[in-house]
């Protein structure tokens, strides 16, 4: 049987390991793009940073694949080739095995920490595992060299400038108002925010209690309306792991008066679509609630203003156990703001599921409140540059990019290229990709302090202003429940309402499909947030045909 020589077999072999490589570099070119989180491009094709995270999931697991081939299949080459000292070479003038090498173990401690098996059981060694990635980024272009560098320091950039913009807006302690327990081992965070940030319903924010972890960040949930809540905003947490359950811990402490917390964000959608359906119906899972909080209240404040168009609303929520109906409390605001909800057409279906009637009234826990001193040092929540400030987002970009390149080139031309031309060595290729890094990172700090720096100085007035002011939201303590418990409190007309509008249903679960099939309206948006297993229940339903009115939308805080 005839076959090929071996030598054109290699040479085979080794161009197609090589190009896998290069494949893999384009996969590279739009990984940071989805986690932008202020970044100015993913609006443009409707996307928010955490509905863009499965994109960038699927990207990492892409390149790992094909740099893992890539890497294998070299190593392969030497290996039939009698070149395994190439394993150990760290060229001058020429690509890095060396540093190739180095990159691909990072990247597959990443990878393999990042699988969901390993991220949901123990986050924390994923969260600290993926913060590799600054040495990943240094080999992997020690590796590749500035040439191939440029083909992916497009989406670098962009992360980098939005990366450091966090990390600004994340040195000054957020103004902590207030909070609650709820019995459901919930809990609500009200801060102080300028009237200048606005934010719309379902958007999220990052947050930091250095008491319990100096260096963990977690998504939360804005419950808030930017519209009804102009000075505060709240967020609700879940106490579902240990990060929470400590800091649930650490609010329980009755001495506490005081908690710094630093804040990134909010980020969330740019557009409020729901309003555009003439009836809403919103299916959520236990804590799946917590995103459609933000838009009841949204729509309880589009619905006291003249001549606009509020959609009729059906919350569908199922519950485990009795207490879980706290979470029904966050519906209105602490700050004890007085909203009329009677012109809003809201009904509340809550299904509690493994309890079969009310429990005893002595065995129930009530709702805590507490209320935090403030510190001159803490200061209102304001808005990043970025979504609230696309112009000044816009000027760093271009003016740290101006300048890295007015840079690299004055380095390249004057320090550079005459060593290269008065003598015969070509200069050092890890040399030349550190000045690339240094300076785009250099670049970056420098402009974007600059402009941060100069924007929050115009901006210092209405910050001290709302910091003079935080008494005024400060919340009364109010230890009642408006549903929780036999006595409920209707001393106020949104209470009385609210009561009204909601049918408890013990020992039963949702019939989803009858539910849905019963909504007659023309445009009927169905909005879901949940377990994977009622987010797939609700998109089956919907696409079934059926009912041609039914507009399918998931929200999913799960990746």
């Amino acid at each position: 049987m005839w076959e090929l020589p071996l030598p054109r077999w290699e040479a085979k072999f080794r161009s197609v390991s090589l190009r896998l490589g290069y494949i893999g570099n384009i996969c590279w070119a739009f990984l940071f793009f989805p986690v932008t989180r202020g970044s100015s491009i993913l609006p443009l094709v409707g996307l928010t940073s955490e509905s863009s995270i499965k994109y960038h999931i699927w990207l990492g697991h892409t390149s790992m694949v094909l740099f893992a081939a890539h890497t294998i299949g070299f190593i392969i080459y030497w290996g039939i080739t009698n070149q395994m000292k190439e394993m150990l070479e760290w060229s001058k003038t020429y690509v890095s095995n060396v540093a190739g090498e180095i990159a691909s173990l990072i990247a597959l401690a990443m990878w393999v920490t990042s699988f969901p098996r390993v991220r949901r059981n123990m986050f924390e060694v994923f969260f600290y595992t993926h913060h590799l990635y600054i040495l990943y980024i240094l080999f992997y272009a020690i590796h590749v060299g500035v040439a191939y560098m440029c083909m992916i320091a497009p989406g670098i950039f962009l992360f980098l400038v939005d990366r450091h913009l966090r990390f600004l807006q994340s040195r000054q302690h957020a103004r902590l108002l207030s909070g609650r327990l709820l019995p459901c081992d919930a809990l609500e965070l009200n801060f102080s925010k300028t009237p200048s940030l606005h934010y719309n319903p379902t958007s999220i924010v990052f947050i930091n209690v250095p008491k319990v972890s100096k260096l963990q960040w977690h998504p939360f949930t804005v419950t808030s309306s930017s519209n009804m809540e102009t000075n505060c905003l709240s967020v609700a947490i879940k106490n579902v792991g240990s990060w929470s359950n400590k800091l649930y811990q650490e609010l329980s402490n009755s001495s506490l008066d005081h908690l710094n917390v630093s804040v990134e964000g909010p980020y969330g959608p740019h557009t409020a679509q729901f309003l555009r359906h003439d009836e809403l119906v919103m299916v959520s899972g236990g804590s799946g609630i917590t995103p459609f909080i933000s838009i009841i209240r949204d729509l309880i404040f589009q619905s006291q203003q003249q001549e606009s168009h509020t959609p009729k609303l059906l919350l569908v929520c199922a519950f485990k156990h009795y207490a879980d109906l706290t979470m029904l409390d966050l519906v209105l605001p602490v700050s004890g703001s007085t909203t009329e909800i009677s012109q809003l057409q809201l009904q509340i279906e809550a299904y509690i599921t493994r309890d079969k009637e009310e429990p005893p009234r002595d065995s129930q826990k009530q709702i805590q409140t507490i209320c935090f001193k403030p510190s001159f040092s803490d200061s209102p929540i304001s808005a990043v540059l970025g979504p609230n400030n696309w112009l000044w987002l816009g000027a760093i970009i271009s003016s740290s990019f101006l300048m890295f390149l007015l840079l690299l080139g004055i380095v390249t031309r004057f320090y550079i290229y005459p060593i290269e031309n008065n003598s015969d060595e070509v200069y050092d290729w890890s040399f030349k990709v550190l000045w690339f890094l240094f300076l785009l990172c250099a670049c970056i700090c420098i402009c974007s302090s600059a402009i941060f720096l100069w924007w929050k100085k115009q901006n210092v007035v209405e910050i001290n202003k709302q910091i003079m002011n935080v008494e005024l939201f400060t919340p009364e303590r109010s230890p009642g429940s408006w549903i929780y418990g036999s006595e409920r409190e209707l001393e106020s007309l949104p209470h009385q309402s609210l009561v009204q509008a909601t049918n408890v249903h013990f020992g039963a679960r949702p019939d989803l499909k009858k539910i849905l099939f019963e909504r007659k309206g023309k445009d009927v948006g169905v909005l879901v947030c949940g377990p994977r297993n009622l987010r797939h229940e609700v998109a089956r339903i919907c696409s079934s045909g059926l009912a041609d009115n039914l507009h399918f939308e998931s929200i999913s805080f799960n990746w």
